[in-house]
């Protein structure tokens, strides 16, 4: 996700290199991005071991359970929320067999946010945005996915129509490449239970149309699968993709929004998106039982309160960006799902 800042200064008509490449990073401002990143990659490790160990662990009693460790913590006192952790995080590390899934959901993760924010940030410093590195911000463990995300801040005005198109869709569309061959892989690797998920209770994790589509093609059953790490890492990233792309405010969807047909239609747009959102949240609770829609809601309420700033030039897009925001359409159909959860 990137963040706009409002138009202070305007660029200078002639644009040097160092208006082009932006200010570069400080070694402080270096080790706070690692810090967090690290912080990051712990959190999602102890997250994917929670919610990925197998069913042959989780009964040697060497890992816990995907459900009961996921209530279990929301219930916890924090001290004894806290020891747990401490008291999984030390068992993972002499227990290679639990470490495993963690860091697989970690690492795809991680990658795939890598992936969308460097997206962001390398169409920045070409068109010479002075742009922060990614900042990755850690969830407490054990809940999923681990992370709250990551984002850049642009400390410039963006210079042209192009350049906001560019520089917003960038970073869905690349994080978009690396989630397909963990998408693949999650798909391909599924493990299937006898009964039905239904009949068991608990969280469901509904699919969208890329593992639905991976799945037709090669008649794999997702219906009596088994969540894995890389399944969980490619439905995480598929989901914060859709929501990204949501046509917004400042969201990557709003960017490309207000390039592509201006501020009058992006105004209107992001209010037809937030209705059609609220909408969907209600069904959702009423249908699957899951009130997650409304987080959204929320997000997306704050997000059109964000006036989106103009690019000093609104010059014509052209054919081959045209092409590029279709093909965007047809990611956020990829992504996008109407119910993410059941919860039964």
């Amino acid at each position: 996700m990137s963040e706009l800042t409002e138009q202070i200064a305007s660029l200078p008509e002639t644009i040097g290199i160092e208006a082009r490449t932006g200010s570069r990073p400080t070694l402080r401002q270096w080790l706070l991005h690692v810090a967090l990143f690290v912080a990051t990659a712990i959190t999602t490790t102890i997250s994917g071991i929670v919610w990925c160990a197998s069913p042959e662990l989780d009964a040697a009693g060497a890992a816990p359970g995907q459900s009961g460790a996921a209530s279990n913590s929301i219930l916890l006192i924090p001290w004894s929320y806290l020891r747990g952790i401490v008291g999984l995080a030390l068992q993972a590390l002499t227990h290679p067999a639990v470490l495993k899934p963690g860091l697989q959901f970690s690492l795809s993760l991680l990658a795939i946010l890598t992936a969308h924010e460097f997206g962001h940030y390398f169409f920045c410093r070409y068109y010479g945005v002075d742009a922060t590195l990614p900042f990755f911000i850690p969830q407490p463990p054990g809940l999923l996915p681990g992370t709250f995300g990551a984002f850049i801040k642009m400390r410039s005005p963006v210079p042209s129509r192009r350049a906001l198109f560019d520089i917003g869709l960038a970073g869905p569309l690349a994080g978009f490449i690396v989630i397909i061959p963990i998408a693949f892989a999650g798909v391909l690797t599924l493990q299937h239970m006898n009964a039905p998920p239904g009949e068991s209770g608990g969280i469901i994790f509904n699919d969208p149309l890329l593992f639905r589509l991976i799945a037709r093609a090669f008649k794999i059953d997702l219906a009596t699968g088994i969540v894995n790490s890389y399944y969980l890492a490619a439905w995480v990233g598929l989901l914060v993709t859709a929501l990204n792309l949501m046509p917004v405010g400042q969201l990557d969807g709003g960017h490309g929004t207000f390039a592509s047909f201006g501020k009058i239609a992006h105004h209107w747009i992001g209010r037809v998106a937030f209705v059609t959102m609220v909408a969907l949240s209600v069904l959702g609770y009423l249908w699957h039982g899951s009130p997650s829609g409304f987080l959204y809601v929320v997000l997306l309420a704050v997000m059109l309160r964000v006036r989106h700033p103009q690019p000093e030039q609104m010059e014509p897009l052209g054919a081959m960006r045209v092409a590029i925001g279709i093909i965007t359409l047809i990611v956020f159909a990829l992504c996008f799902l109407p119910f993410p959860i059941t919860i039964s």
